[in-house]
């Protein structure tokens, strides 16, 4: 039986205006199996899950747990638990990182809506590290992301220099294997370890890759796929050069107008299509049609 990862790239999936939408992600990392549901479903106790997730809910901040690459036996793991908040916002992206002993701390330590609203407050210590590579593992999810992930996360580890992680969740396994990258937001689908390091170099000189970008997560989707419309127009790389500054409209289409930091702006019209034919959203699922961004114009504005 063909996976949702086959079928999406030989139906030729577009990747644009795919990406999970959260101005600021949460990760905690969390040693050990991962369940479908792994704020509820894994090492970390449940109800903290439960509660971390009403707590961030309608904030804008997105929840997942991460682990270093590597075999995952059913063990707790070490007493202390990295933990990274990151801002994805233009001219704004930031990433603040501590150690915990106890999830339950951050119910109590966090301003959930500042958060989400770019505000970290001086919230534990800046990272000044590589970019976070994200690798999606998460094979209770879907097949298809511990299939695909975990050797491109493995690969990545091996050769070093790279600050790597799993991560539970960050949408699209039909595009596996799938990869968010920190600072700035960008998520990739069907990456490549070539591919990841280009992304990942790009990021350490402020740039963005747009090889197999699907948006940056900052941004509802067509948004996403407008912004990375107008790159693909101008060639432009800076990560941080391109803004949006409106979108308009309801689905099946909106004018987004998108702004570069010189001045310059441009009016984007985006579709919402059917991705045709029927095709699994995600292994194990009935055929679907999912949601596709097309752009059809742009124009200085």
């Amino acid at each position: 039986m063909s996976t949702c990862a086959t079928a999406s790239r030989l139906l030729a999936e577009p990747l644009a205006g795919t990406a999970a939408t959260a101005r600021t992600w949460l990760l905690i990392e969390q040693a050990g199996p991962w369940g479908a549901d792994a704020l509820t479903s894994s090492h970390l106790d449940s109800e903290t899950g439960r509660a971390l997730d009403r707590a961030a809910k309608g904030t804008g901040v997105r929840i997942a747990l991460i682990r270093r690459p590597g075999r995952h036996a059913d063990c707790h793991g070490p007493s202390s638990q990295r933990v990274f908040a990151a801002h994805t916002a233009p001219g704004r992206s930031w990433i603040r990182t501590t150690e915990i002993t106890d999830p339950a701390a951050l119910l109590a330590e966090l301003d959930f809506a500042a958060l989400g609203a770019g505000e970290h407050g001086g919230l534990w210590q800046s990272y000044e590290g590589e970019p976070l590579a994200l690798v999606c593992t998460n094979g209770k999810r879907d097949r298809c992301c511990a299939l695909l992930g975990r050797p491109l996360a493995a690969e990545l580890a091996a050769s070093g220099g790279t600050e790597v992680w799993e991560v539970t969740h960050i949408g699209g396994h039909r595009f596996a294997p799938t990869l968010f990258v920190l600072p700035y937001g960008y998520a990739y689908g069907r990456a490549t370890a070539h591919a990841v390091k280009d992304a990942l170099h790009a990021a350490r000189e402020g740039r963005v890759a747009t090889a197999g970008c699907r948006g940056r997560s900052a941004w509802e989707r067509p948004a996403q796929a407008a912004e990375l419309a107008v790159r693909a127009l101008t060639g432009e790389e800076d990560a941080d050069a391109l803004d949006v500054a409106a979108t308009e409209g309801a689905a099946p289409r909106w004018r987004v107008t998108v702004t570069h930091h010189d001045g310059r702006s441009w009016r984007v019209e985006v579709e919402q299509g059917a991705a045709a034919p029927p095709r699994p959203e995600s292994c194990g699922r009935a055929l679907g049609t999912p949601a596709r961004m097309d752009v059809v114009a742009i124009v200085p504005a």
